[in-house]
């Protein structure tokens, strides 16, 4: 039986919100889940056009556990929703002296790749990898697997834990220890990119990125990386849970300092005993809870750098690229300059690294016979004033391709078909301040584990799920996000 008087609404039909939809209706919670544009999934989406399909979002799938345990709470099989494929090579790597190299889990192939790189580095990649492993056993626990750190949470860690985590070290001074080549540092320190961040600013804890994909390996859902989004509405479903889709909301109702429901733009009411905002938590004070509503609070996240955002390409390209691999790289001459540009400059890479997916590769029904399907992504900055998107898009569109073609790859006549998202995009389309793709930055020694709680400090019964929120970013991550929003709500009663 449903308990009516329990009644949960989510705000936002993201990995988060249908993450914890699934675990509060396996708890037998009634729950209504309401999202503002016509499909689930935020930022993990679809686009089809002229034959062509893409991801629009995530396109790199780590830490199957974490799905499997999902679906097991519901007490179902992951296997009888989806079909994970895993990927090979991991990625394939791409530099401006000609140097390629593909990131695989096969450790004797990655050790000849990188002997012919600086022999120097086998065993310092290898010290490396255990390294990344172990500070996933150190703060798998604490950061990522848990609910928010708490001060015992801390006096729990062994102090030679502590130590050897290497809190003060950033990303890129660890890495520089173990190895040499100035292709393996770069190729190691691209990691940091996925929480959004900097390797040269974020700490040396975030090696444990490295760890998941190069010792866990990277898995693509067969039909596309959507196909997760699909497949997690569909439980919900059947769970009973109420989705509706282009319903956006304008309001969180608060009284008496509680979350009472919300209000959607059609000046509907939803009331509840408790809400989830699948939202970055910035957006949800700034524009979402009532203006008397903790100001302080709002205007200390406003305050806060943001993770870096992006710039998309979705190509439909004419031709067949055999040198390409499912996930590519191609790197620019200067990493540290792409990373001042976007932190301290405010301003897209003048030279990217450029990020190539191509899912037609493994489901060829995403592109036309003879061509492919590019999802091409730069780091940007987050929207500011430095940058205005709307009118300089066009030049930086010629930016991205210029680069391509530097690598052999001037695509410019083959391109029958395209679709731009820019910061801005994605901030008007998923409600990412200031169109950042993870929330608050990671750039700073404690910013990584200090993300907002997924249970809201000044409104009772309001928890938050996503990206935004603890444990961070990142598709595994936003799942957890709802595992733990899901939990804390229910330990509230």
């Amino acid at each position: 039986m449903r308990d009516e008087a329990k009644r949960v609404v989510i705000v936002g039909a993201g990995i988060g919100g249908l993450s914890a939809a699934i675990r509060l209706a396996a708890a037998g919670r009634r729950v209504t889940v309401l999202e503002q544009s016509a499909q689930v999934g935020g930022k993990m989406s679809q686009i089809t056009q002229d034959g062509f399909r893409w991801d629009t979002g995530p396109s790199v799938i780590t830490m199957r556990p974490v799905f499997e345990e999902l679906f097991a709470v519901a007490g179902r099989r992951l296997e009888d929703y989806l079909t994970l494929e895993p990927v090979e090579p991991l990625t394939r790597y791409f530099f401006p002296d000609g140097v390629r190299l593909d990131a695989t889990r096969d450790l004797a192939r990655m050790a000849e790749q990188i002997a012919a790189l600086d022999a120097r580095d086998v065993e310092g990649y290898l010290d490396f990898l255990e390294y990344a492993a172990r500070l996933h056993r150190i703060t798998g626990p604490v950061f990522i697997y848990n609910q928010p750190p708490t001060l015992r949470t801390f006096l729990g860690v062994a102090p030679m834990d502590m130590v050897r985590v290497d809190p003060w070290l950033t990303m890129d001074q660890a890495i520089r220890r173990r190895v040499h080549s100035p292709h393996l540092r770069q190729l190691l320190g691209r990691f940091a990119t996925y929480v959004g961040a900097s390797p040269y600013q974020a700490p040396a804890t975030l090696s444990v990125i490295a760890h998941v994909e190069l010792t866990g390996g990277v898995w693509y859902p067969r039909g596309g990386v959507y196909q997760i989004a699909a497949a997690l509405a569909r439980l919900a479903t059947e769970l009973g849970v109420e989705i509706h889709t282009q319903t956006p909301i304008t309001r969180i109702v608060v009284e008496q300092g509680r979350a009472t429901g919300v209000v959607a733009a059609d000046g509907r009411t939803f009331a509840a005993a408790s809400v989830n905002a699948n939202v970055d938590v910035t957006t949800v004070y700034a524009h979402l809870l009532p203006p008397n509503v903790a100001p302080a609070r709002r205007a200390m996240l406003r305050r806060r750098e943001t993770s870096c955002s992006g710039y998309v390409l979705l190509l439909g390209v004419e031709g067949q690229h055999p040198h390409l691999a499912h996930h590519n790289i191609f790197f620019n001459r200067d990493y540290r300059r792409e990373f001042d540009d976007i932190f301290r400059r405010g301003a897209p890479p003048a030279d990217p690294t450029v990020y190539v997916a191509i899912t037609s590769k493994r489901d060829p029904e995403h592109a036309p016979p003879g061509c492919e399907n590019w999802f091409v992504l730069v780091n940007a900055p987050p929207l500011g004033a430095a940058f205005d998107w709307e009118q300089h898009s066009a030049a930086y569109r010629t930016v991205v391709l210029e680069t391509l073609a530097r690598y052999g790859l001037d695509i410019r006549p083959r391109i029958r078909s395209e679709v731009v998202l820019t910061p801005a995009d994605l901030q008007r389309l998923t409600g990412a301040w200031r169109g950042a793709l993870y929330g608050i930055s990671s750039n700073q020694a404690l910013n990584a584990f200090r993300r907002p709680h997924n249970r809201c400090p000044d409104v009772a019964g309001l928890y938050f799920a996503g990206g935004a929120t603890h444990p961070g970013g990142g598709v595994p991550m936003v799942t957890l996000s709802g595992k733990v929003a899901a939990e804390l709500l229910l330990s509230d009663g």
